[in-house]
């Protein structure tokens, strides 16, 4: 029976493609999906018996190359790796979805990997390490959302083609051994994805969408500071923080990025473009810090999603950041350790900008002490 193709970008009703690709991968068949990649070979990881047509269709002999976990989420991707490093976790909260395969070590004895067959298992971790990807497709994603547990993922090939950059590709390099087949044009961006091994540094282990700069600088930490109108406390605290690490590093305020630490500052109210207020820039100017370039930025889910920790000025713009962004309850404090919010200047005297520096300045201190900072002496990312 020849194999069916569907092209979604015509189908009526997208639910009734998914439930056919959940019903195929259920029974032990393979489908080739679209990704934003290349187009990808899936089998249901909880079937032995899809898992090993997998391995037949891509020639491959058991645990001869590690097999690709795809999931729906960063959530998922914990399940399957509990002791995820803090710099893989990063990196999976700022590229996924999307075309990033993150490599890191198996060691947790809690994973749900445990819970596939054995046979399964030694095919995505023969050599210890897990692969796992969140595909930026809609199609694998809805599936994944329907299919009772995870895809074994591969490129649309047998071993040593081309890659697969169309449905059509697909289905000339692998014919009827494919159960579905499902179209949605010419592949994104046409290329491999990036995978990364990630243990307290990243390892390149095969380029692909995503370059080395690229992954060097997704992979910074980030502090975003945050106050009201991004004009007076956090673009102070942002200067302070700056030269702190800085000084911490050893390296100058303008090489933090090169050095793995971004520090940023946004208002819960502010305007785009606004400038530092003249008082926080006068106080700061004696400390060596340069306010004058600052422009002001509203707090955006991506400010959001990408920071690593999230220090606010009050308990109140804590709160308004969780109550729209609740996820980031664990990364998200006050400045101050004891609560205590830090008062607004506005409008105030330079005293009161001059004080609110020395405020910021000393939660700083303690918050900093105990941060673990890429490249700081004796500490890992």
């Amino acid at each position: 029976m020849p194999p069916l193709v569907i092209d979604i970008r015509a189908a009526d009703d997208m639910r009734d493609v998914v439930h056919r690709a959940v019903q195929a991968l259920h029974e032990g068949n393979l489908v080739v999906f679209p990704t934003e990649t290349v187009y990808a070979l899936a089998a249901c990881a909880l079937s032995e018996e899809g898992i090993q047509k997998l391995l037949r269709v891509k020639h491959r002999q058991p645990g001869q190359k590690p097999l690709t976990l795809a999931l729906k989420s960063v959530d998922d991707a914990l399940d399957y790796l509990p002791a995820m490093p803090p710099l893989a976790l990063r990196m999976a909260r700022r590229c996924w979805p999307g075309p990033i395969t993150l490599v890191c070590e198996d060691k947790h004895p809690h994973s749900l990997l445990r819970m596939l067959p054995a046979s399964v298992q030694a095919e995505f971790v023969p050599q210890g390490e897990l692969g796992i990807r969140v595909p930026g497709h809609p199609m694998i994603t809805e599936t994944l959302r329907m299919l009772a547990g995870p895809i074994a993922l591969t490129s649309a090939n047998r071993s040593g083609e081309p890659e697969s950059m169309t449905a059509q590709d697909a289905v000339k390099a692998l014919g009827d051994d494919v159960k579905l087949y499902l179209d949605d044009g010419r592949s994104r961006f046409g290329q491999a994805s990036s995978v990364v091994r990630v243990t307290d540094k990243l390892t390149m282990l095969r380029a692909g969408v995503v370059g080395e700069k690229t992954l060097k600088r997704l992979s910074a930490m980030m502090i975003l500071l945050v106050c009201t109108g991004n004009t007076c406390r956090s673009p102070m605290a942002e200067g302070i923080a700056r030269k702190m690490i800085a000084e911490r590093l050893k390296c100058t305020s303008e090489e933090l990025q090169d050095r793995g630490v971004l520090v940023l500052s946004a208002g819960i109210a502010a305007n785009l473009g606004s400038a530092a207020s003249p008082e926080g820039v006068q106080v700061l100017k004696p400390l060596g810090i340069d306010l004058s370039a600052h422009e002001s930025q509203p707090v955006t889910e991506q400010l959001i999603k990408h920071a690593d920790v999230i220090w606010t000025m009050t308990r109140s713009h804590r709160q308004a950041i969780l109550d729209q962004w609740p996820e980031a309850g664990s990364r998200t404090f006050t400045l101050s350790l004891d609560n205590r919010d830090i008062a607004d200047p506005i409008g105030g005297p330079v005293e009161y900008y001059r004080k609110c520096a020395e405020q910021i300045t000393t939660e700083l201190e303690q918050r900093l002490r105990d941060l673990p900072l890429p490249g700081a002496s004796g500490q890992t990312q």
